[in-house]
């Protein structure tokens, strides 16, 4: 048996505020997807954008356990389609006004890389700010985090959703990764951000061996002294190894959902909520 003082799994105790309020991660949480969104890469998690769908795909998410709700209206797939930040705005700003207004106790994370979009987002009632960029894509976005004083996640990405498949050439995959957040880390200082929260960025500028070195080595995330959020959730990384489609990937996810919360992950961002929090349970059984 693992004692608390030995204890290599959770060694690092995490908390961050949202308006005004101590939030713990301690243990392991879920963040459901919620893909506002015509071409997201798996089809089962699109959201048609009218009040009665999103309320009912929040409902459930919610029901199933879900500790974040995270909201996106740009598809970031490769290779999408790049959209303007008026339609962002116009599929994600009514979504999060519907869901405070319902279920005003659920936590609500912004998925953009758009200033103008998490100002929207949060001004509407979203507690965080999802950036797939960690700031390289809005320059006005750092500023904005520090002055919205809001929980902050950053993502390891290069280039962009659409040329970011073309930018996967590392010599040291998970030093170039941990010198990336280090960087991220003075320019956060710079800007006053508290509460961040660190993505390695699955499936972003980085190809299914390289998605695999990075899960291996997860656990070398911690020295940054953030928690780390894992998004693996049915990629291509789990399809294209077992030769499935994204619809057939859950038990693949699983699987690997558990290896990242063995490495320390603190959030698994995932489609399929009731699954995730039946692997923490398990988890924290094998792992009190």
């Amino acid at each position: 048996m693992i004692s608390s003082s030995e204890d290599k799994l959770f060694p690092q105790k995490y908390t961050f505020q949202i308006k005004g309020c101590l939030y713990s991660l301690n243990k392991p949480k879920v963040m459901g997807i919620l893909n506002l969104t015509p071409d997201s890469f798996f089809e089962g998690s699109r959201v048609p954008s009218d009040k009665k769908s999103v309320l009912a795909e929040a409902e459930k998410k919610i029901k199933e356990g879900a500790d974040f709700l995270d909201l996106g209206g740009y598809s970031t797939r490769p290779g999408a389609e790049n959209i303007s930040i008026d339609e962002e705005i116009n599929r994600v700003i009514p979504a999060i006004l519907e869901i405070k207004k319902n279920f005003p106790d659920t936590l609500i994370s912004v998925d953009t890389f758009r200033s103008k979009v998490a100002k929207e987002g949060i001004n509407a009632g979203a507690d965080l700010v999802n950036d797939i960029s960690a700031g390289n894509l809005d320059p006005q976005m750092l500023p904005l985090i520090g002055q919205l004083g809001v929980p902050y996640i950053a993502m390891h990405m290069r280039g962009t959703p659409q040329t970011m498949q073309n930018e996967t050439d590392y010599s040291d995959l998970i030093s170039e990764v941990l010198s990336y957040f280090g960087e991220k880390v003075e320019q956060f200082t710079k800007f006053g951000i508290k509460d961040v929260i660190i993505d390695p960025g699955f499936g972003f500028a980085k190809t299914s061996a390289q998605n695999f070195e990075l899960l291996r080595h997860l656990s070398s995330l911690k020295r940054l002294g953030f928690p780390v959020l894992v998004g693996i959730s049915r990629k291509s990384m789990i399809y294209k190894t077992l030769d499935i489609s994204a619809n057939e990937a859950l038990n693949g996810t699983t699987a690997l959902n558990m290896h990242a919360l063995l490495q320390g992950a603190a959030i698994l961002r995932v489609h399929d909520v009731k699954e995730a929090k039946e692997t923490i349970q398990l988890f924290e059984k094998l792992y009190p």
